[in-house]
């Protein structure tokens, strides 16, 4: 029988002790042992719940116990999460968890101090929920270089803009209809500004770098609040969908971009189709191609589908390769916002665009709308082009 524990008995802790339960007989004849979870960490009583004689109020019954193996920590923030997944690991306890925001923000310190303890520092569930893509990109890709990510990694924001199009509701409108569903926190500003994708994708891009750490305080986020129904309609006129995507980009001369904004999505573009709550991560590899990873990017079962998957591989743990998993936060090679280039969209009512910007690629115009896209430019660059035009407007580009 191999102990674990729970710190935090919210929707995901308490949906890992389901799936743990529940498939409890396929664990056992997948991994070998019994997998049982001893102790549950939480501020709270949960009387009603079938693990409540297991609920503790008291930390030292966790880490001072030799036999658990592996801490589950679905807590959230990087405050009361950070001190104790530190305190875990410095006893060997390995720790899986779902927190986005303490990997992406400690990852390089935590991944190093399970090494030296002989334990592990997994994440799968931190970034699309039940969604695959930590572990492909160290496993299953990992004889490809990763030229390109783009991903919806952030449901709430999803919802918003599906709500916008169908519905044809402003984003205030849309928002309330979140938060009524549940699907947005009471204060949004994590999602609806970019910052919760920020984190996803410093994850994702150094995991592509080959864990050259990308710091999330540097990527540059941009969200969805001001976005307008006039900015759905604009995009269902060039024939694209809005969509907020992290995007990381490896720049073939040992650099790498990374940052958050809305984009104009073609319809030609596999993420184009993906609508409400779902998210969808689109990674490019030198040999593979574009593949997409799809399903429910939050939620109890789904992130708890994840978190449990992990603590197997952390039960298993001669398996992971720690090697891989070394985050280098020496030295930066990602490069400032006002030096990446990327592609905009560029569109106006009244003005000739195309006239503007040399070697743009025109649009044939579409419901009275004149638009280009201009391939590899700075967003610095391409308002030098425009000159402060208030007639001429721009989003960047997927295709």
């Amino acid at each position: 029988m191999i102990n674990i524990a729970i710190l935090g008995f919210g929707v995901v802790g308490s949906g890992t002790c389901e799936v743990l339960s529940n498939n409890a007989d396929i664990i056992k004849k997948r991994i070998g042992e019994e997998i049982y979870v001893k102790k549950i960490l939480d501020l709270r009583d949960f009387p009603d719940s079938p693990y409540a004689s297991r609920v503790t109020h008291e930390a030292d019954e966790v880490f001072s116990d030799p036999e658990i193996k592996v801490a589950v920590e679905t807590i959230g923030g990087a405050r009361v999460a950070y001190d104790y997944t530190k305190r875990a690991l410095s006893n060997g306890i390995s720790v899986v968890t779902s927190n986005k925001e303490l990997v992406s923000t400690h990852g390089p310190e935590l991944i190093k101090l399970a090494k030296e303890n002989n334990c592990v520092y997994l994440f799968e569930a931190a970034v699309g929920g039940g969604i695959p893509i930590i572990r492909p990109l160290y496993k299953c890709l990992a004889a490809n270089n990763i030229l390109k990510i783009a991903g919806i990694v952030n449901g709430t924001t999803n919802y918003i803009l599906s709500s916008m199009k169908n519905e044809g509701i402003s984003y205030e409108d849309a928002l309330k209809e979140a938060q009524k569903k549940g699907y947005a926190e009471a204060d949004p500003t994590a999602d609806c500004e970019g910052i919760d994708a920020q984190r996803k994708i410093s994850i994702l891009s150094t995991l592509a770098m080959d864990g050259k750490y990308c710091n999330p305080e540097y990527v540059h986020a941009e969200g969805i609040s001001k976005l307008t129904t006039d900015d759905i309609e604009l995009a269902k006129a060039l024939c694209c969908e809005l969509k907020l995507i992290a995007y990381f980009a490896n720049n073939g001369d040992g650099t790498a971009s990374a940052f958050v904004a809305p984009h104009f999505v073609d319809k030609a573009c596999m993420l184009s189709d993906v609508e409400g709550v779902f998210n969808a991560v689109l990674v490019e590899g030198d040999y593979l191609g574009e593949a997409v990873f799809y399903g429910r990017g939050a939620g109890s079962y789904p992130t708890a589908s994840a978190v449990a998957g992990d603590v197997l591989e952390a039960c298993l743990k001669d398996s992971v390769d720690m090697e891989f998993r070394a985050w280098d936060d020496t030295v930066s090679v990602f490069k400032d916002y006002d030096d990446i280039k990327s592609d905009f969209l560029v569109y106006s009512k009244t003005e000739d665009v195309a006239s503007l910007i040399d070697g743009a690629d025109k649009i044939d115009s579409v419901s009275g709308i004149n638009a280009v896209i201009v391939r590899s430019i700075s967003e610095k660059d391409l308002i030098g082009k425009i000159a402060g035009n208030s007639a001429i407007g721009y989003k960047h580009y997927l295709k």
